[in-house]
């Protein structure tokens, strides 16, 4: 029972992932199978025939009357188009499964990223990128084994095993049908034994890689934190650690991997000899000649050699199904289903109701009982104090976080969060990530609505300019005029804004806000803030305190001058 039910996971996750990756390009990977098949068939008919094309020829040629009547030109004809065949076959093969393998790879990457494409997925992303990049690359790389390494492998395997019973079976069936069960049971087994025993191994080194990639990369970008803290050699006894790990799986991969061939060696030999005696005893009974035993020879010594081919995929296995194992989840369908634009509101531009947040693994309710209703075109500011809450009723209303209770409607939104989060990348780039679509003509109209069009033709490379990491390169007033510039390629008719001054210069503060409240148009605005000049462009005060809605004032009484002189002033 016990068994059963821990197999039964994962042989969903299994099913998660293949139903995706054999239903993106199904013709085009049975057709690597079929031509990795047909390779290697061509390949033993090939050195079967000319073997016994040889032998033949020797014989024919001790007798004068054989030597005229002997036919050299369809054997020798037959030995050309298998030549030919195989190198064509080989060919399309590679071509084949490797596009096909990268599509569906493109594929997985692009249903991995609906996958995340949830509530909480830019918290995750924060806390956990080293994990989430790695899964993104290595862990979807790792999946071509199951195509390349096992199922082309497979193919190829079974159709040698298939060709060697056919042809030893005309010579005597017993003898076909043995070669056929012998090649299937012992080739398959011994992979199945050398995945069962590498799977281990394989995961421990896809951790230790992991590990060694983060900790590369914390010490690297951190030295100056790691520093002022003390931690630089703490943090390079754990890089040497997780280098030591690596080393250890590797070394024990390494030594299954001689074993194996010495497996697959062996079972070659055993095979050989196996089927010299067999038709040494055919050859002595006059069941077949010298040409016949020299076909039967030559098929069994290629035959193994396909399934040797299986050991790489064996090794890979444990690398490979942990990696099936943690893409599963993100995968399934129900998941993806659940990702997509979940709300729309069609008479209001938000509407909250009853609304309960907590953070994950805590209690303490971070929004409770919020209920809040914007028309379309209104400018409401959420004011209160750091940590009432204001931060995650947004988040909630974008989609960024999912609530414990309530219920929740918006129109399609863009959330201008306090950090402006630019990029490595040029500075086209970074507005694009807005509208991938958008002329250069469009971007230069939005930076001037930005007020930063002047700066980038100042720069010697335009919109060319290539920004450090984090946005290095820019002011702070620059970036956020950047930000807002990206905000404005949002063909969206709700913006939420997070504190969208913060940290700037009075100066620098207040024209961007007048740009923002020009640019708005009849945009619903919902603005998180404690400043004075960001609430002033709002005609509703809504005041919250220890997650709760206290007070909604509205633009021409008298409490609602009175909350917004109380707001912090420039």
């Amino acid at each position: 029972m016990s068994t059963r039910a821990t197999r039964s996971p994962r042989w969903r996750d299994l099913r998660l992932v293949l139903r995706p990756f054999l239903a993106t390009q199904p013709r085009a990977l049975l057709l690597g199978c079929l031509l990795a098949a047909v390779t290697v068939l061509a390949g033993m008919a090939l050195l079967g025939l000319s073997g016994w094309f040889i032998t033949a020829t020797a014989l024919a040629g001790l007798h004068a009357a054989t030597a005229f009547t002997f036919d050299v030109f369809m054997p020798s004809a037959g030995i050309r188009l298998l030549a030919l065949g195989r190198t064509g076959s080989r060919y399309g093969e590679r071509l084949v499964t490797h596009d096909a393998t990268f599509a569906v790879l493109a594929e997985l990457r692009v249903r991995l990223f609906r996958g995340w494409a949830r509530p909480e997925a830019a918290r995750d992303l924060l806390m956990r990128p080293a994990r989430l990049l790695f899964r993104l690359t290595s862990d979807i790389d790792a999946l071509e084994s199951l195509y390349l390494r096992l199922f082309v492998p497979a193919a190829a395997a079974l159709g040698a095993a298939l060709l060697a019973g056919i042809v030893l079976g005309f010579m005597h069936v017993g003898m076909g049908v043995a070669i056929a069960l012998w090649l299937c049971v012992v080739g398959c087994g011994l992979a199945y034994f050398i995945a069962r025993r590498a799977r281990q191994p394989a995961r421990q080194r896809a951790h230790a890689v992991e590990a060694l990639r983060a900790r590369a990369v914390d010490l690297v970008a951190g030295q100056a934190d790691l520093a002022m803290v003390g931690r630089l050699d703490a943090q390079r006894a754990a890089l040497m650690n997780a280098d030591a790990h690596l080393a250890r799986a590797d070394l024990a991969l390494n030594k299954l991997e001689a074993a194996a061939g010495f497996a697959y060696g062996s079972a070659g030999t055993l095979t050989l000899v196996g089927v010299l005696l067999a038709v040494g005893a055919l050859v002595s009974e006059g069941v077949i000649g010298a040409p016949g035993a020299a076909l039967a020879l030559l098929i069994a010594l290629t035959a193994t050699e396909p399934f040797a081919a299986l050991r790489r995929g064996a090794l890979d296995a444990g690398r490979t199904w942990l990696a099936v194992r943690r893409l599963a989840p993100r995968l399934d369908p129900a998941v993806e289903e659940a990702a997509r634009p979940f709300r729309t509101a069609q008479t209001a531009a938000v509407q909250v109701e009853q609304l309960t947040v907590t953070h994950p693994g805590s209690l303490v309710e971070v929004l409770s009982g919020v209920s809040l209703h914007l028309n379309a075109g209104e400018r409401v500011a959420l004011v209160g104090a750091s940590g009432a809450g204001k931060s995650t009723l947004l988040c909630v209303i974008a989609g960024d976080l999912t609530p414990r209770a309530g219920h929740v409607q918006a129109q399609a939104a863009c959330l201008l969060t306090q950090r402006t989060e630019l990029f490595q990348d040029s500075l086209r780039d970074n507005l694009r990530l807005a509208d991938p679509s958008a002329s250069d003509e469009r971007l230069w109209t939005v930076l001037h609505a930005a007020g930063l069009d002047a700066d980038v033709r100042a720069l010697a490379t335009g919109l060319d300019t290539r920004l450090g990491e984090g946005g290095l390169g820019l002011s702070g007033g620059q970036s956020r005029r950047l930000a807002l510039a990206r905000l404005l390629l949002r063909p969206v008719p709700l913006w939420l804004l997070d504190e969208p001054t913060e940290a700037l210069d009075a100066a620098t503060a207040h024209d961007v806000l007048q740009r923002l409240a020009q640019q708005a148009g009849a945009r619903t605005l919902l603005i998180a803030t404690h400043l004075r000049r960001e609430a002033a462009l709002a005609d509703r005060l809504v005041c919250m305190a220890q997650g709760r809605i206290v007070a909604d004032l509205r633009r021409g009484t008298d409490v609602f001058e009175a909350a917004l002189r109380g707001l912090r002033p420039d």
